[in-house]
């Protein structure tokens, strides 16, 4: 069956939206959010500024809708990697290695999250502790089932997951500006510190 107008028109503008994300992050991962020009945007995405600010009305918008972007797409891998464990520790376990897996294969957007977000006033020290609380809930939901089926004592799982968030951004933040560590390498130091923390003694070999 033949889409419609509506339909075809619809998925021009994901497309055109697309680009231009695309040759944002490209740019501004390389040149930092400051030194960055609409303009460069609009060449490098082979679009219009028309388009772009129809989009996104300016600069700032368009940098957070890439945060946004990649904090789904973190979300996305976490509940997909879940989805294959039973509840409890195991869940806490694929989660946290969803995550720097994801940071690990999409290193760009990391970067744009995590370094170049850092200083840039106000509005982005919010999104950015929006993100920071959004992920926290997500540790603080598998702690609690964890607790509730009884693979770990009882803690404070929403202090836990905050100290967590801490650990990971701290961490990952390391990787991503310096690229000097390896995933392998944080996984096996700072997974199994992570579920000691709450009292879990992960088995040799297991991550």
């Amino acid at each position: 069956m033949p889409r419609n107008n509506t339909e075809e028109k619809t998925g021009e503008n994901k497309q055109v939206r697309e680009r231009i994300l695309d040759a944002a992050l490209n740019i501004f991962s390389g040149k930092g959010y400051h030194d960055t020009r609409i303009d460069e945007i609009v060449e490098a995405s082979n679009t219009s500024k028309g388009s772009i600010y129809f989009y996104f009305p300016n600069k700032e918008k368009l940098f957070l809708a890439l945060v946004d972007q990649f904090a789904d797409l973190i979300e996305r891998q976490v509940l997909e990697a879940i989805e294959q464990e039973n509840e409890g520790i195991d869940r806490v376990r694929a989660a946290l290695e969803s995550v720097l897996n994801t940071f690990a294969r999409y290193r760009l957007p990391a970067k744009l999250l995590l370094v170049q977000a850092v200083g840039l006033g106000s509005v982005f020290e919010k999104k950015r502790l929006e993100i920071t609380d959004r992920f926290a809930e997500l540790i603080r939901t598998y702690l609690q089932e964890a607790i509730d089926v009884g693979d770990i004592a009882p803690v404070d799982v929403e202090v836990i997951a905050h100290a967590w968030m801490g650990a990971i951004y701290n961490v990952v933040i390391q990787w991503v500006y310096t690229g000097e560590m390896e995933r392998e390498r944080i996984l096996s130091a700072l997974l199994p510190m992570l579920l000691r923390s709450v009292g879990y003694e992960l088995q040799e070999g297991a991550q």
